[in-house]
This record gives C-alpha cells, sequence and structure tokens, in this order.
C-alpha cells in the first residue's frame, strides 16, 4: 500500500541529515508484520530479492525494456554509476555510521549498502539518469507489531533524469511496484526466519 509522504518525512530518521538534497519519490507499507527484532529478517530478504523475479508478466517486462534501454543508450555503464558519475553518500557519512558495518551486499541487483542501524537501512543505486536511494525501516504497525516501510528518495541527472522519471512515474506506480511489494510479501510469509540468511 503506497503512504503519504508523512509516513517517512515525519520519522527522525538518519537518511534526513545524509540525504538532504534528494526527492522522496514513494512511501509504502510493507506486508511483513513482526516483532520487534524482525527488521535483520526483512534486510536480508531484501539484499536477496531480484526485481526480474516478480511473478506479474507486466512488471517483467517493463524490466526487461529498462535494462535493454540502459545497454543502448548507456545509461548504466560503469563510468554512470558510483564513485565515477556520483559519489557514495557514505561519503557523507556521519562517524558512529561510518564506523558500523554498512549492511549486507545485494546478489541480484546494483544496489550498495549505505548504513544500517537498528531500524532502518539505506542502499544506493546510481547511473546517468538518477542516482536514487531505497530506504527500509521497521516502524509500529498500530496493533501490536512491527512491519516494513520503503521509501525511495531520488535525484535526478539533469534534464535526462528529470525527463525519465517523469516518464515512468504511472509505470511504477501502476504496474511495478504493487506486484513487487505483492510477491516481497509472499515471500515474507513463505519463508521461515532462519531461512532468509
Amino acid at each position: 500500500m503506497r503512504l503519504p509522504d508523512t509516513a517517512h518525512t515525519f520519522r527522525p530518521w538518519r537518511i534526513h541529515e545524509i540525504a538532504p538534497d534528494f526527492r522522496l519519490e514513494d512511501v509504502w507499507a510493507l506486508p511483513t508484520p513482526g516483532g520487534a527484532d524482525d527488521f535483520p529478517r526483512l534486510v536480508r530478504l531484501a539484499a536477496n530479492r531480484d526485481s526480474a523475479d516478480t511473478p506479474s508478466r507486466g512488471a517483467r517486462a517493463l524490466i526487461a525494456i529498462r535494462r535493454r534501454l540502459g545497454t543502448w543508450f548507456g545509461w548504466d555503464a560503469p563510468d554512470s554509476g558510483l564513485g565515477s558519475r556520483v559519489a557514495t553518500l557514505r561519503d557523507r557519512l556521519p562517524a558512529d555510521l561510518l564506523a558500523a558495518p554498512p549492511g549486507p551486499v545485494f546478489a541480484n541487483r546494483p544496489f550498495t549498502s549505505v548504513y544500517l542501524t537498528e531500524t532502518e537501512w539505506a542502499a544506493e543505486v546510481a547511473n546517468r539518469t538518477v542516482h536514487a536511494v531505497m530506504h527500509l525501516a521497521w516502524v509500529p504497525d498500530g496493533a501490536g507489531g512491527y512491519r516494513g516501510q520503503m521509501a525511495v528518495l531520488v535525484k535526478p541527472n539533469g534534464r535526462l533524469g528529470q525527463a525519465y522519471m517523469l516518464a515512468i512515474a504511472p509505470f511504477r506506480h501502476l504496474i511495478v511496484y504493487p506486484p513487487l511489494i505483492r510477491h516481497f510479501g509472499q515471500a515474507w510469509q513463505a519463508t521461515p526466519p532462519s531461512e532468509t540468511t
């Protein structure tokens, strides 16, 4: 379920101090009910997901088209990413977060962990269109439990990035994110906590 921006902006997340120049694109409630100590399980599951694994044919088709366009136009070339076109957000971390482990390595996605705390995790990706952050958090669900929350923050790269974000917005909201989030919830329910490592 998509949430209002305030579900992210009103909480005292560390990402606010690290990426104030990024625009908040979306906030989503994740169907991952759990207890206070289940955030590490959410992080492990997210790091091991492959967005191309969704059962939605429409979402898979759009992901494949995006990857093909990225190859054709060089949007995802090695010199367009972190450490080349843009500096990693790890360069902005305060001492306490820089000294802590950044979080897991992604198995199947082009993201890089930035930092990990007991209740939030940020990972970044950059290409010729955008520098983006996936922010996962563990929040009270209002019924005595907890659930995951995902925010997407973006810094478009010039006019190309702005046009790209405008063009993909309806597809992201209607075709890509809803089935990906449902699939994520199904994986959460189907996988015992000990198997998400």
